[in-house]
């Protein structure tokens, strides 16, 4: 999307949460970090002018999408949502659905298993309610604080991953269950194809709930919506 946009020459801002030490370089000017809420993002978009709004955050940053949608309203600012299709289960795969982090937990077994717990750093801590499980963390950045479960081994690492290497490293790590967030997208999937061949469940938590606003599902899609926004 930004590489679409630095192409037409249109005048755009890409804006970081400033949640990863470096996140990766964009062919636009970027700002990092928070707005300060619905008010304070509100107040960003008349101050600096801003005429459309195009959220492309991960389908799991529910509060900024929110916020997004409540902030653009008082702001009268037109906005649509850049979104990946959810991954579907296929032949071979076995998942088990949860609707929530903590249907998640709840889905785990009670035995000890070896978990790989792809969701990022931001939801750990309530799976410290089954400590009785190891947890594989692939992370973009070092922690810089202990995390909140007691068995763990991290790998960092940034994707896009591959079928190969996340076979490998499950295979490494003996891992008998994977824990996934329905993220969509190409970057992230090859882990539940590994899963798949190897025969092991994965855990798909469902994307959370946002207001109502316009979905996108491709570039070109936004580009037609910015050409002729509706609210």
């Amino acid at each position: 999307m930004a590489k679409t946009l630095a192409e037409t020459g249109a005048d755009a801002v890409f804006s970081y949460a400033g949640r990863t030490a470096k996140p990766v370089s964009q062919p636009l000017p970027t700002r990092v970090g928070g707005f300060g809420g619905t008010d304070g993002l509100a107040g960003y978009l008349k101050a600096e002018g801003i005429t459309h709004v195009v959220d492309a955050t991960h389908p799991f940053a529910e509060q900024m999408s929110t916020n997004a949608v409540h902030a653009c309203n008082a702001a009268g600012v037109p906005l649509c949502a850049f979104e990946r299709p959810v991954w579907q289960a296929g032949d071979g795969d076995t998942w088990i659905h949860a609707g929530s982090i903590e249907g998640a937990v709840d889905a785990l077994p009670d035995a000890p298993a070896r978990v790989f717990l792809a969701i990022g750093k931001q939801n750990l801590s309530q799976f410290a309610a089954k400590p009785q499980h190891h947890y594989l963390l692939r992370l973009v950045d070092t922690p810089e604080a202990d995390l909140p479960l007691p068995s763990t081994t991290v790998e960092i690492a940034r994707g896009p991953f591959d079928v190969q290497g996340d076979t490998a490293l499950m295979q490494r790590h003996g891992i008998t269950h994977v824990v996934a967030k329905n993220a969509g997208g190409t970057g992230a999937a090859a882990k539940l194809t590994a899963a798949r061949d190897l025969g092991l469940p994965v855990i798909m938590i469902g994307r959370p709930e946002v207001p109502e606003r316009p979905v996108m599902g491709s570039v070109a899609e936004v580009m037609a919506w910015l050409a002729h926004p509706a609210n």
